[in-house]
């Protein structure tokens, strides 16, 4: 806005001495895994404290405790990306700095080290979503990679070209991220595999009386979210993994906001994939995983091809590893799953029911608080008894541009929301909008965290609003 003059970005740390450098990087001269937290585990369980999960769990993320641009830093961004705890960045920087090595077939100290550590990590994702078998894990760069993996490996080789009548039915809906639309619409291309799109409810939730309806013996695939990035909602998978199996057809789980903040038990949804990504789950970014059943997993072709995928090449032809080493083409990457198993014992060691008890109260917070403010409007259901919403909320403030507001509550009150379409353009349009600003929470934010964000929301709406 012409006349307005923005600070420029300035960072100062806020950190109580409980949480010096010394003590939150302090690394164990010894090639054993890094140790989980101990300062969150002994606080955890005093439950005679009268504070909260996140003033308790704020101590193992010194990113938190700084200034950004003048103000105490208020990070509701966990939706986009979470932060990371010591523990975390500690079990990176040992790989790299003690055992770094390339795994699988080295016979020295490090190299067999690295695979231990690297294959323990897999255990370790297995066990928090209850993966019957570690193999049924296969490391990707991401979420995003993972959806493309089934797409290519299983959609080219299940989808079948057809005729009008009897084209292969892919079921979504319109709340997906592009990340399972975009790859089943380059598959569609390419096979004739039909897309069909469930939309919203009155209540702004994926209509899954339409869902069910749209199910029929020609449906191969259904690929759905579990819970959604922009709308707060969560589908009853176990319900829709039914419905899919009486006919025949698949189910891949979009877990991406699910997997980091409740329990998320595979063998209980009983789905035939499901995807989640580390970096949303207090673990490093470029690696996410595919849970993938081990028949469907040993009867898919490799996705991608080269070194560590293959049992024997010869000239003319190639034989190919077991699942997952088959999907893993290249040297992976070993610190970050490394630190992606770390981040599984940090979180176990909370207990997953326990986050999710609190963001749920945190959500409810979050919804009655901004639903106050003028103007507002927040998409997604109504929180109620029966309706619980993910702590996030993502809105629009009438008259004012969510990248506006995003950028003035930043450089005027240290406030970190995200604004934008959220990867979630079809979802936007549906909803009559471009794009929308959120504000996301985990459970190391507290209800003084959304306090500072309402009071920031409505300076930021007066200011804008003097110039009408």
């Amino acid at each position: 806005m012409e006349g307005v003059a923005m600070k420029l970005p300035s960072f100062k740390s806020l950190a109580p001495t409980a949480i010096s450098v010394a003590s939150t990087f302090s690394i164990r001269r010894s090639f054993s895994v890094a140790r989980r937290s101990s300062s969150l585990s002994a606080t955890i369980t005093a439950d005679s404290e009268p504070v909260s999960l996140g003033h308790r769990a704020r101590k193992d993320f010194r990113i938190l405790h700084q200034e950004v641009n003048g103000s105490k830093l208020v990070y509701l961004d966990s939706a986009a990306t979470s932060q990371k705890p010591a523990s975390v960045l500690e079990a990176l920087q040992n790989y790299y700095e003690f055992y770094n090595s390339n795994v699988h077939r080295g016979i020295h100290y490090l190299s067999a080290k690295a695979t231990d550590e690297f294959e323990l990590a897999r255990k370790k994702v297995a066990r928090f979503i209850n993966a019957s078998d570690s193999r049924e894990i296969v490391f990707t760069r991401n979420a995003t990679e993972a959806i493309n993996l089934v797409a290519y490996s299983w959609g080219l080789s299940n989808l079948k070209p057809g005729d009008e009548v009897c084209a292969p039915l892919v079921i979504l809906t319109v709340a997906e991220h592009h990340s399972c639309i975009v790859p089943w619409q380059i598959v569609s291309q390419k096979t004739g595999a039909v897309l069909k799109f469930v939309t919203l409810n009155e209540d702004e939730v994926p209509d899954i009386d339409m869902l069910r309806e749209m199910i029929s013996e020609k449906t191969k695939l259904v690929a759905v979210h579990h819970v959604s990035n922009v709308l707060a909602s969560s589908l009853p998978i176990e319900e829709i993994v039914v419905w899919a199996h009486d006919v025949g057809a698949k189910v891949l789980v979009d877990a991406c906001q699910s997997v980091p903040h409740m329990v998320v038990d595979v063998q209980k949804l009983n789905a035939d994939f499901l995807v989640a990504s580390s970096h949303k789950m207090c673990g490093p970014t470029g690696i996410g995983f595919l849970y993938g059943k081990s028949d469907l997993l040993l009867a898919m072709p490799p996705f991608l091809g080269g070194g560590e995928m293959i049992s024997d090449v010869f000239l003319d032809h190639s034989t190919y590893a077991e699942p997952p080493s088959r999907f893993e083409a290249g040297t992976p990457a070993i610190g970050e799953a490394i630190a992606l198993g770390a981040a599984c014992d940090y979180l176990s060691d909370i207990g997953m029911p326990k986050i999710h008890e609190y963001e749920v109260e945190l959500a409810k917070y979050l919804y009655e608080k901004l639903a106050s403010v003028p103007d507002v409007r927040i998409y997604g259901p109504r929180p109620s008894e029966s309706v619980q919403r993910a702590a996030l909320c993502s809105f629009n403030v009438e008259g004012l541009h969510p990248t506006d507001l995003a950028t003035f509550l930043d450089q005027q009150h240290g406030v970190a929301i995200r604004s934008g379409h959220h990867c979630a353009q079809p979802l936007h349009r549906y909803l009559g909008v471009n794009a929308s600003a959120r504000a996301s929470l985990y459970f190391y934010n507290t209800k003084e965290d959304v306090d500072s964000f309402i009071v920031a929301l409505a300076d930021t709406a007066s200011f804008f609003n003097s110039f009408k």
